[in-house]
């Protein structure tokens, strides 16, 4: 949708005119590898998308926070005096949340119009609700500073942390900081390397050249998604456990080295299930270091290989991804051009990522969806995306 269709419903709403409407944009994510590593302490490898979230707003200095979105009949009143009690709306609490921790975080939250519009598909694994987080927490903090006469730069890694603890501390969603991260941080071309430890971060250019990177949407319902990330999350809490009776200076099972887990796996770990999910959380850390190291020196095949790499090991040994998402990925891989191709995300439905080559975009999106049609019985959808910038206001 274009600026002037949204700015057009957004007068149609809340009245006025064009004059003070500013727009502020955050993009949704897509891990390239590195999965299930974030809540072990391990390392994730993100990239910004160039679909985002979209907000359109406007100031009022009242005493509440109006939202609406472009897509949804729901329109919100939020008093800016009772902000913790939207902790059960359908949609709206991401928006509340936000607000709620800023003001315990100390911002000054001034009442403002906002409209939204997005093009990330909702519940496919690529950060939505990241997306709308961040984007918000980007344009409460601007109106915050300009309320303050502050001219300071926004700290981006505190609105990713506001965006994450809006997720776990208000609307109850058990997520890592990869997404919140990943949307605030983004940088056009780069991926984030991401040590989720500490936060530590780097940027690593993506030269994708003549290739495209195309996400794969199974359409899957993911009914078990919450109930297996909290088992996974589990087991490795139990292979961490088992581990520290030897190195008990390990905070985190992602910190965990091949060469330690290959020393001490028999001694350890006597149930094989803790014992793949340990390899898979270890090797996958492996994996990304590699992957960087690849990168960096502009090898991309290698990159492609590990991508590969990586969905095996969450097929045999995380077991998260289910008969959608390896015909995807085995379909894939038959086509020539096709450089890597892999899961993303939590798994048992999502999305999978693959690197193409220009020339084998649309032989990819034909063969792939007719094969996986045919075998699931419906579609899945196809987006082509650019490596794009984080958060940030849209001038006009």
């Amino acid at each position: 949708m274009q600026l002037e269709k949204i700015t057009k419903r957004f007068i149609e709403l809340y009245g006025g005119n064009s004059k003070d409407i500013r727009f502020f944009s955050a993009p949704g994510r897509v891990n390239l590898i590195g999965e299930h590593t974030d809540y072990n302490g391990g390392y994730v490898f993100p990239a910004a998308l160039t679909m985002h979230t979209l907000i359109a707003a406007r100031k009022t200095g009242g005493n509440t926070i109006n939202i609406a979105a472009t897509d949804l009949p729901d329109r919100v009143c939020l008093d800016i005096n009772n902000l913790d009690s939207y902790r059960q709306l359908k949609w709206g609490n991401y928006q509340a949340g936000v607000a709620y921790i800023m003001q315990q975080e100390g911002f000054e939250i001034t009442g403002c119009d906002m409209l939204y519009h997005g093009d990330i598909p909702y519940g496919a694994g690529l950060s939505s609700s990241a997306s709308i987080e961040v984007a918000t927490a980007f344009a409460l903090a601007t109106f915050s500073r300009e309320a303050k006469e502050d001219n300071s730069l926004i700290e981006l890694v505190e609105l990713a942390e506001i965006g994450q603890r809006a997720e776990n501390e208000y609307a109850g969603v058990n997520c890592g900081i990869m997404d919140q991260f990943s949307s605030a941080l983004g940088k056009k071309d780069n991926a984030i390397f991401l040590d989720c430890k500490d936060l530590s971060y780097s940027y690593v250019p993506l030269r994708l050249k003549d290739k495209k990177i195309i996400i794969a949407n199974t359409n899957k319902k993911r009914s078990l998604q919450t109930s297996k990330y909290n088992e996974r999350k589990a087991e490795c809490d139990a292979a961490l456990g088992q581990f520290k009776m030897v190195l008990p200076e390990k905070e985190f099972l992602g910190t965990v080295t091949v060469e330690e887990y290959l020393q001490y796996k028999k001694l350890l770990i006597i149930d094989e299930t803790i014992r793949k999910r340990a390899k898979h959380v270890i090797f996958e850390c492996d994996r990304v270091l590699k992957s960087v190291n690849a990168l960096e020196k502009g090898d991309i095949n290698t990159f492609g290989e590990l991508m590969i790499q990586s969905h095996y090991s969450l097929r045999e040994l995380y077991e998260v991804t289910g008969v959608e998402l390896d015909t995807l990925v085995e379909e894939a891989l038959k086509i020539k051009g096709v450089i890597g191709s892999r899961m993303t995300g939590a798994g048992f439905g999502g999305c999978t990522v693959s690197i193409v080559e220009d020339g084998a975009v649309d032989r990819f999106i034909n063969t792939v969806g007719k094969a996986y049609a045919n075998k699931i019985g419906y579609d899945a959808t196809f987006y082509i995306s650019d490596i794009g910038d984080g958060v940030r206001e849209i001038y006009i």
